[in-house]
């Protein structure tokens, strides 16, 4: 997926000398001005030569602007690397540029790079983020030199860059499907009799049936009487149904490992991973498995009082999916909700929140009574908790014993909870196929 391309435009024309440049003309004046005050000409014509050169260096230096672009892409899915092209215009008098490359939380990179005047030089600039959403990135900081390097232009700063970063997918194999499959079409085996591949019985020909589905052995067996055919029978299938999921994402916490952050004091580092990430990757993984599957899925968000995104199928659908996702952010404090959106009936609730309130969990218990099946992806990532305060150590233990209890309170009201682990990929995926196999209401 891409998007328009944000041009950031960066000039200088301001060229300063350099020690190069300024240790010739000091000390060719120098000796110029002790030879005319000693009455020695010898000495004199020993500083005619480093100003002579020094002023020549001056008069050939750039008369043009050092022009820098930066084309970042408006949007990049997370990856090891983020790629943005840049191009460097050089005027005359100019053979090379200290480029400087930068994104928060990651360490500078200076290069040396040759240029030939009038023509432009293309550059690119790579990066890793472990943060999905909104994310300012690329700064390029770029100083020309002149020939002999006696000259230097200004620092030509161009970004950072408000890029859109889509959160990456998981391979998932085997998914958990609703308790009753409610489509007409699909991939999966329905309890109604109808078109399919699964048998469902063998039972006697009725006005309805369909002649190529005629079973001729078990009528040869079964339907003679007397020495002649008297009954036909017809193998009935089970027909086919696609399934129904509805992601909730819970867009009010974005807490990083650190605890001293979760109060909003401090600010999460740029290269810890927060429980949205966390509950982006799960939502696009879980989002991208059932739309190849056939399935239809749609998105709910608990912290936006926006327009959900409906069930649906395809390619589009999902990158529609994906970029509400990684537009997905905390706003405020929202109000609580009196009752749990409505989802379609017979649907598969995933629900992927922290559950560090009471939200959450009363949303995913009120689905759960009300017929759905409802998973429960625990989002909260590993707290680092090895130098904290005693304050904080003791708030953070109140805090998680009240959160076992709501995720006990959720297993016993029928709630099936899964952790989403964030450096084990197979742990989440081996959870999901068990609940596969627990599919109540399944066709035997």
């Amino acid at each position: 997926m891409s998007a328009p391309r944000p041009v950031r435009h960066g000039s200088t024309s301001r060229w300063l000398p350099l020690t190069h440049l300024t240790a010739p003309l000091v000390l060719g004046t120098l000796v110029l001005v002790a030879g005319a005050v000693l009455a020695r000409p010898d000495v004199a014509a020993l500083g005619v030569a480093p100003l002579v050169g020094g002023v020549w260096q001056w008069s050939q230096r750039p008369r043009g602007p050092l022009e820098v672009d930066l084309r970042a892409p408006g949007q990049l899915t997370v990856r090891s690397e983020l790629r943005a092209p840049a191009r460097v215009t050089a005027p005359q008098g100019v053979r090379a540029a200290r480029v400087r490359a930068s994104s928060p939380g990651t360490r500078p990179e200076e290069r040396l790079v040759r240029l030939t005047p009038g023509e432009p030089r293309d550059l690119t600039l790579t990066t890793t983020s472990v943060r999905t959403g909104e994310n300012e990135l690329f700064r390029l900081d770029v100083v020309g030199l002149g020939a002999g390097q006696a000259t230097a232009g200004e620092v030509v700063t161009v970004g950072p860059v408000s890029v859109l970063v889509l959160p990456g997918h998981r391979p998932l194999a085997e998914l958990p499907l609703p308790f009753r499959l409610q489509g007409l079409v699909g991939p999966h085996p329905a309890r109604r009799i109808g078109d399919g591949e699964e048998l469902h019985d063998v039972s006697l020909f009725t006005p309805g049936d369909r002649l190529r589905r005629i079973d001729w052995r078990t009528s040869a067996r079964r339907g003679v009487h007397g020495g002649r055919l008297q009954d036909l029978y017809v193998r009935r299938t089970q027909s086919t149904a696609e399934a129904t999921v509805v992601l909730v994402i819970d867009s009010r916490d974005d807490v990083g490992p650190d605890v001293a952050t979760w109060a909003g004091g401090r600010e999460v580092l740029t290269s810890d991973v927060t429980s949205l990430d966390m509950a982006r990757e799960a939502a696009a993984s879980l989002a991208r498995a059932y739309l190849d599957h056939g399935d239809r899925v749609g998105l709910e968000d608990l912290g936006l009082r926006r327009r959900p995104v409906r069930p649906g199928g395809g390619r589009r659908h999902l990158e529609r999916i994906v970029r509400r996702l990684a537009l997905s952010a905390p706003e405020g404090t929202p109000r609580p909700r009196v009752r749990a959106p409505q989802v379609p009936s017979g649907a598969l609730v995933v629900v992927l929140s922290t559950f560090l309130d009471e939200e959450a969990a009363r949303m995913a218990v009120e689905w759960r009574h009300q017929g759905h099946r409802v998973l429960a992806v625990d989002v909260l990532p590993p707290v680092r908790g090895a130098q904290l305060r005693v304050h904080l150590l003791m708030a953070h233990r109140m805090v998680s014993l009240r959160r076992e209890d709501r995720l006990t309170m959720l297993r016993r009201s029928g709630v099936e909870v899964v952790p989403w682990a964030q450096d084990a990929p197979a742990g989440g995926s081996a959870r999901l196929a068990t609940l596969a196999r627990q599919r109540h209401g399944a066709p035997r």
